[in-house]
């Protein structure tokens, strides 16, 4: 890969980080486009950022797994080991890197014809189809209600990684699911839970193509199924503290107005999994400015008003914390199509992992996601991964 010949000087020297009591990796869902966060990670960890605290939605809470259940000289090794087993070809049909593919229509058909294969035949290492399809089936138990049989993930999880080390807390871990029976969002944290394989399978559990999974008596699907990012879970988070999130976004809100089915099928997706990111991010910043400002307000009250009631409600909100939140986008080609976050062909990982690490490199060119911000808010959000053209 491109990235590994990089040899520009760290951006935070060994021994030090940033000006923040936590830097957080957030990690949303999205399938097949999640080597996209292995790129963004390698890029991080170039950096010498040490992460404080890693969760992830679905595809993300995969990827968070490889990071929080490894040394950290392991992790982008590990991290490889995962998307090169599940890219190899179903068929065992060789990737051919020394064949660049410039045509756009060739690249377009390459990546659905791949994308057929996952279908039919299952990506190795992670899922296969059922024997039969469901349709024909007498009704049966939660966990078998389902195109493709996920068993083949949990092998390879309890293979790459150590979930001792996970419940060990020495980073911490989360990720999101939805209970089944009653709706509800939960997210499974090390603080609260003792993580296993089943917690981070139930996390991309998305119906009707994978089973729901069981945990302790109840089921649970895909955490994207109500939010595909973790950026709400660690923002309202107590105790609140100074922090440096990195927060990685599969889909993009951003788009353009379709003009034929694919392209409003792939909209679709778009508005559906990229869960607001901003708009959660523009909520958090003037709740944060109110806290700040009655902060500030407090030292001024007189003693009879600080014990009532309301202040010392209001009290228990104020702070003076400080957020940075740099925004990592992931934008899709034309050519992907609809079918991108199950297309797991070698070559397009290949290209995914190396889109991540590109945005994260630029992003972290620039000094001032490193600086504590000054505004009234106490929160800066950045976004340097602006759409390229093709």
């Amino acid at each position: 890969m491109t990235s590994s010949s990089n040899t520009e000087e760290p951006l935070v020297r060994e021994g030090q980080r940033p000006p923040f009591e936590r830097i957080a990796l957030l990690l949303q869902g999205g399938g097949a486009l999640g080597a996209y966060q292995a790129g963004v990670y390698e890029a991080l960890t170039e950096a010498n950022l040490d992460l404080d605290w890693v969760a992830g939605i679905s595809i993300g809470a995969v990827n968070a797994a490889l990071i929080a259940g490894n040394a950290p000289e392991k992790r982008v090794e590990r991290l490889r080991e995962f998307w090169e087993a599940v890219s190899t070809a179903p068929l065992g049909v060789p990737y051919l890197k020394s064949i660049e593919i410039t045509n756009e229509l060739t690249r377009r058909f390459v990546n659905q014809s791949r994308a057929l294969g996952i279908m039919l035949f299952g990506a190795p290492n992670f899922f296969t189809p059922r024997v039969l399809p469901p349709l024909f089936w007498s009704a049966g138990s939660a966990s078998s209600v389902s195109y493709y049989d996920v068993a083949p993930l949990k092998t390879t999880l309890e293979r790459l990684v150590d979930f001792d080390r996970i419940n060990s807390e020495r980073m911490r871990f989360s990720v999101g699911a939805v209970n089944v029976r009653t709706g509800n969002f939960l997210y499974f944290d090390n603080r609260t839970h003792r993580i296993c394989p089943a917690h981070i399978i139930a996390s991309g559990s998305l119906p009707p193509g994978f089973p729901a999974t069981e945990i302790e008596g109840e089921y649970y699907w895909d955490g994207g199924l109500v939010s595909n990012t973790p950026l709400q879970w660690m923002l309202e988070n107590r105790p609140h503290e100074d922090t440096l999130a990195f927060q990685v976004d599969l889909w993009s809100a951003d788009g353009e107005l379709p003009d034929n089915l694919q392209e409003a099928e792939v909209r679709q997706k778009e508005i559906q999994y990229s869960s607001r990111t901003r708009a959660a991010t523009n909520q958090f910043k003037y709740a944060q400015m109110l806290r700040r400002a009655f902060r500030k307000v407090l030292s001024h009250l007189p003693d009879d008003l600080l014990t009532t009631p309301e202040v010392e409600i209001l009290a228990r909100e104020a702070d003076e914390k400080v957020y940075n939140i740099v925004h990592l986008i992931y934008h899709s080609k034309a050519y992907e199509g609809a079918s991108k976050d199950y297309e797991f062909s070698r070559r397009t990982m290949e290209e995914h992992w190396k889109s991540g690490y590109d945005d994260a490199v630029r992003s972290l060119g620039h000094p001032e996601v490193f600086q504590r911000p000054d505004n009234p808010e106490g929160v800066r959000t950045f976004d340097y991964c602006k759409k390229r053209s093709d």
